[in-house]
C-alpha cells in the first residue's frame, strides 16, 4: 500500500502546477475575491462563522480558503508537498488565513493535536484511500463531541462505465463492488485537462462501506443525499448547466451524494 500511496503522491505533485493554470479551477478568479465550493455543501453545511473546521484531502486549499472566507477556522491537509506549498501561497497572496499541513490522512493523528467543529472532504477524494475504516476513525479522532463531519463526493456508481472519449453511450466495464487491491489508470488527462504522465491507483468504495465505516467509528448519519449532478465531465457525452455543473440526459442516474454525520460521544 505505501508503494501505491507513493505512486499517487507523485501523480498529484505533478498535477498542482497544471492545475493551478487551468480554467476549471480559475485560481486567477478566486484571487480576485471568489469562491469555488459548490451550492450543495454551502447549503448543506450551512453557517461556518465562527466555527474550527478540517478539511482532509484538500489539493492546493482553494476550498479550504473559501470555507475561510465565509467565516471558519480553516486548517487544510493534504499529502503532497507541491500542493501544501501552493496553499500556502495562495493563502498568503490573499490574506486569508489559513493553516496548512502536508500529511498522509492516516498519519495525521501523530501530527496534529487539535479537534475540530467540521471535518470536511468532497468531490474525487475516497477513491484514493485504501482504508475507509481507518479514514473514519481518524474523522471521529478530530471531531469535538457534537462536531460534525460532512462529504459531498462523486457516487461510486458513475465508477461502472467506461469513460473513453470515443464512448457514445453508457457502457458498463468495472464492479461496482470493493476490492482490496487498486485499479491502474493511465488517461492522458486529468479531470481539470492536465496532461498525465504517471499512473495512478484508486480503490473502489460502495455507498454502503462509506456509511458502515463512519457508523463504526462512532458517527451518527443525520443524512444521505444524491443528486443526477457531476462536478466534473466524468463521461463524454455530459452537458454542462449554468451553475458548472454536469449532467447525463434525462437525470436518471445518481452522480454526487453528500452525507452529514455527528460524533455522539
Amino acid at each position: 500500500m505505501d508503494e501505491y500511496l507513493k505512486k499517487n503522491r507523485g501523480h498529484w505533485d505533478e498535477m498542482v502546477p497544471h492545475h493551478e493554470r487551468s480554467e476549471f479551477y480559475d485560481v486567477d478568479g478566486f484571487r480576485a475575491g471568489g469562491c469555488s465550493l459548490k451550492s450543495i455543501e454551502l447549503e448543506e453545511l450551512g453557517d461556518v462563522s465562527g466555527k474550527s473546521l478540517l478539511h482532509l484531502q484538500c489539493h492546493f486549499g482553494m476550498d479550504t480558503l473559501s470555507w475561510a472566507r465565509l467565516g471558519a477556522s480553516v486548517t487544510g491537509i493534504d499529502f503532497s508537498d507541491v500542493a501544501i506549498s501552493l496553499a500556502r501561497r495562495l493563502s498568503a497572496e490573499t490574506g486569508i488565513k489559513a493553516d496548512f499541513i502536508c500529511s498522509n490522512i492516516y498519519d495525521l493523528p501523530n501530527v496534529l493535536k487539535e479537534e475540530f467543529d467540521i471535518v470536511y472532504t468532497s468531490y474525487g477524494v475516497l477513491a484514493w484511500l485504501p482504508d475507509l475504516k481507518q479514514w473514519a476513525e481518524v474523522i471521529a479522532h478530530f471531531l469535538r463531541s457534537g462536531g460534525t463531519s460532512y462529504i459531498a463526493e462523486i457516487h461510486p456508481f458513475i465508477h461502472l462505465f467506461d469513460d473513453s472519449t470515443d464512448r457514445p453511450e453508457l457502457t458498463v466495464t468495472n464492479p461496482y463492488w470493493e476490492s482490496p487491491e487498486p485499479t491502474r489508470f493511465e488517461p492522458d488527462c486529468s479531470y481539470a485537462g492536465a496532461p498525465v504522465t504517471r499512473p495512478s491507483y484508486e480503490w473502489t468504495h460502495t455507498l454502503s462501506e462509506i456509511m458502515n465505516s463512519l457508523a463504526l467509528a462512532g458517527l451518527r448519519i443525520e443524512f444521505l443525499h444524491e443528486f443526477p449532478v457531476c462536478c466534473y465531465k466524468a463521461l463524454p457525452f455530459m452537458e454542462q448547466d449554468e451553475e458548472g455543473f454536469w449532467h447525463l440526459e434525462g437525470d436518471r442516474l445518481p452522480l454526487t451524494f453528500s452525507l452529514r454525520a455527528i460524533k455522539i460521544q
